[in-house]
């Protein structure tokens, strides 16, 4: 998917071109194919004194492997104060120390990218903490895409940048948001291009995990999570359909977390008064990478199934990607009790909580929603207002306490 993006404006843009102007420095972390290398060069189009080194590159990768140190001589061969460009940072995890040298030293500043956090930390790589400011690129946003409507009632709301032609919300339940598959003038181009990215992610990981031995239960591993995303996955179902021990299970989701493939929720448990579900659910990072892996048709017959799941999917992705965006300090969880009540969504803001139900009709009434009054009754005097995110028209005020938002006014 490399080479087929069109110039769509990111959220990130303006902060680091802050970041440049400053002369400070940024590591920018992300799942494949988010767009990392285009936003960098994006942002780096001013910069007079560029030094750049894509390890994708086997010839620079290969220089880098032999001797970081390059690094620091080419650099304190120029005249001045470099910026540097590493792309795919985790190819060589060694640079990162020659990176430190160079930014105490006032010798250069940074713009890394990385797509596997998991393969910088098991090379003992330090990421440079006080030195150096972490993001974390997701797939397109809503208002990446222009589907926001100018309304002042949603959550942690940010304006339209772009106003992309041609791919709907519907679209991206089913294929997705990464820039590469929006690009493509038809659906046939996208499962295509879906199918060869959850190759290559199997291959890559299958390579760097040195797991060649069990490609066949790594690779029914990810079809049988992906197909549980978004739930509680039953790890000893999960052993027994995939061949291997409830240990190697959750290796494999640390992989898949480290990777960055998936966005881990955990259960909302403070001051449970009732029996409260502690697993953690899983969220694979894109829809459209989500389906394929589950090897599930990608076509529009999908939405008749499973708009329910993909609807809440594709919600609880945006909230964690918009708090993440505005770098805020919330916790998103679920919440769900022995009982079978259940929040879809707790965002925790440090001095208040907002419980989100998520419905994928137009319309909801009070009695649909007895996991949310369980859940306000049980945090009576906590909560000051809860949300049902809904596929309508306008908003409705169902209480006092609980709106109705349609997904478009988020």
């Amino acid at each position: 998917m490399q080479g087929k993006y069109k110039e769509y404006m990111r959220n990130m843009e303006h902060v680091l071109g802050q970041i440049l102007r400053k002369g400070q420095s940024a590591l920018i972390l992300g799942p494949r194919q988010t767009g990392k290398t285009f936003l960098a060069k994006a942002c780096l189009t001013e910069v007079k004194k560029l030094m750049e080194y894509p390890l994708q590159d086997p010839g620079i990768r290969m220089e880098m492997e032999r001797d970081a140190g390059v690094l620091i001589r080419q650099v304190e061969a120029q005249a001045g104060k470099p910026v540097v460009f590493v792309d795919e940072a985790q190819k060589v995890p060694e640079l990162f120390d020659s990176a430190q040298y160079l930014i105490d030293e006032n010798k250069a500043s940074f713009i890394i990218t990385g797509s596997s956090a998991r393969k910088l930390r098991r090379k003992g790589v330090n990421l440079l903490p006080g030195r150096i400011r972490t993001f974390r690129l997701d797939p397109l946003q809503w208002n990446e895409f222009g589907w926001q409507t100018d309304h002042d009632a949603g959550l942690f709301r940010m304006p339209n940048i772009n106003a992309i032609k041609g791919y709907s919300f519907e679209h991206s339940l089913i294929y997705g948001s990464l820039p590469g598959i929006v690009n493509q003038p038809d659906d046939k181009e996208r499962v295509g291009l879906l199918k060869s990215y959850t190759q290559t992610y199997l291959e890559e990981e299958i390579r760097a995990e040195a797991l060649s031995r069990k490609i066949g239960p790594f690779s029914r591993f990810l079809e049988l999570a992906a197909q549980e995303s978004g739930t509680n996955p039953n790890l000893t179902k999960l052993s027994l359909e995939s061949g291997v021990s409830v240990p190697t299970i959750k290796e494999y989701f640390n992989i898949l977390e480290d990777t960055l493939v998936v966005e881990k929720v955990e259960p909302y448990l403070k001051n449970a008064r009732k029996r409260i579900l502690t697993s953690p659910r899983y969220y694979f990072f894109d829809l459209g990478v989500r389906n394929a892996l589950a090897r599930v048709p990608l076509t529009e017959d999908l939405l008749n199934v499973d708009k329910g799941r993909l609807f809440e999917h594709a919600v609880i992705l945006e909230l964690i990607r918009r708090i993440r965006t505005q770098n805020l300090d919330y916790k998103v969880h679920y919440w769900r009790t022995g009982g079978g009540a259940e929040v879809d969504c707790v965002i925790d803001t440090g001095a208040t909580i907002i419980p989100i139900e998520i419905k994928a009709g137009s319309k909801v009434t009070l009695t649909s929603l007895r996991g949310l009054s369980s859940f306000l009754e049980t945090y009576k005097g906590k909560v000051k207002k809860a949300y049902v995110i809904t596929t309508g028209r306008m908003p409705e005020k169902l209480t006092d306490t609980i709106t109705a938002l349609p997904w478009k006014y988020l």
